[in-house]
């Protein structure tokens, strides 16, 4: 990042001498910016479940999934996406609900209004690859394609490894980005945790469902010997 006299720059991220030329303040309120994401995840979860149960023999777990792979899908190219691709999203003189999002969570993380190269490298490959490739996923979970599994495990591990890669640049570049404890632990650790377990437990599920189907393909195997 580039850092200059800390009165050259006004905003409310750390470091204060960070330098956000023309930055423009944040407009919307940390509920409203909340509570818009809020709604319109339950509105796609609600939407994708209900779609789901078109489907012939799909799980309640399996639901879940689709539900899991549309939400982070359309997270990876919709809000990510939006941040790859405005890189001066902090200087809207009319700033757009996305321009706002970005920079509420800038106040967990100053790196993403500051255009750290690490995050731009991160956010770059999950919006552009991971993002189509959740929606993807769904689909082969809603029509029980053969590669459903494998394309699940692909997709957490890297969904782990840009997870592992944002903190551990943070820790190495001094882990101080917050503007405070409160951001700290609300955005860049709980928020960023669900991008954690859940593709932990998707690729112990999916790593158990290939080798029960193998298990079961030579025992098949075997008996027709």
């Amino acid at each position: 990042m580039t850092v200059l006299d800390a009165s050259e720059s006004i905003h409310p991220f750390i470091p204060k001498d960070l330098i956000l030329p023309n930055y423009v303040p944040i407009i919307l309120s940390q509920y409203t910016i909340l509570g818009v994401y809020g709604c319109a995840s339950v509105i796609v979860v609600s939407f994708v479940w209900i779609l789901a149960g078109r489907f012939p023999k799909i799980s309640k777990v399996d639901k879940i999934l689709m539900c899991w792979w549309v939400f982070t899908g359309l997270t990876h190219m919709i809000l990510e996406g939006y941040f790859v691709f405005t890189p001066e999203f902090y200087k809207q003189k009319n700033p757009t609900y996305l321009a706002e999002v970005w920079k509420e969570y800038s106040k967990g993380d100053s790196r993403y209004v500051g255009r750290d190269s690490a995050v731009i490298a991160v956010e770059g490959i999950t919006a552009v690859l991971e993002g189509p490739a959740c929606i993807l996923a769904a689909y082969a979970i809603a029509t029980r394609k053969a590669y459903s599994y494998l394309l699940q495990i692909a997709i957490a591990l890297g969904q782990l490894y840009g997870t592992a890669v944002y903190f551990i640049t943070s820790y190495l570049e001094g882990d101080n980005f917050a503007a405070s404890t409160y951001y700290y632990y609300f955005y860049y650790v709980v928020m960023n945790s669900f991008w954690i377990w859940i593709p932990s437990l998707i690729v112990i599920r999916s790593w158990k469902k290939i080798c029960a189907a193998v298990h079961l393909q030579q025992q098949k195997k075997t008996k027709t010997r």
